[in-house]
């Protein structure tokens, strides 16, 4: 079992920024997990903003669509926390934010919400203009 926990959701203007992070806790402390990012607009659906190992920053993926203004970073110092810099924001980056897990590496391609087992409650962002 894995518990995610987000937080750094707020509101910004237009071209602010903002850094999300997600703590996971789980019993299983030797494990890797693989992280990401994920986010939803009202009646959109979910999508992928990036995806690292709990265990090598060198991991990192982004999705195409997102690189550029969103970087997906691991916590050197506190295992198992990742985060998210959201730079140059709009307001179509308004969205609830999911920081979601798997137990395991990160493979190849992992940009399907079916991918990963474990979801957090979210964060909110809204990017006013």
């Amino acid at each position: 079992l894995v518990q995610l926990v987000e937080s750094g959701g707020g509101s910004v203007q237009d071209g602010g920024a903002l850094r999300l992070s997600c703590e996971a806790s789980t019993d299983h402390t030797s494990s890797t997990l693989c992280m990401a990012w994920f986010r939803q607009a009202p009646g959109k659906k979910r999508e992928a903003i990036a995806y690292i190992s709990s265990v090598r920053w060198t991991s990192a993926n982004t999705a195409d669509s997102m690189k550029g203004r969103f970087t997906i970073s691991l916590d050197n110092t506190k295992k198992n926390t990742i985060y998210l810099q959201m730079n140059s924001l709009t307001p179509e980056d308004t969205a609830m934010y999911y920081c979601a897990a798997h137990f395991g590496s990160c493979g190849g391609p992992r940009f399907y919400p079916s991918q990963y087992t474990y979801w957090g409650q979210g964060t909110q962002v809204t990017v006013s203009s």
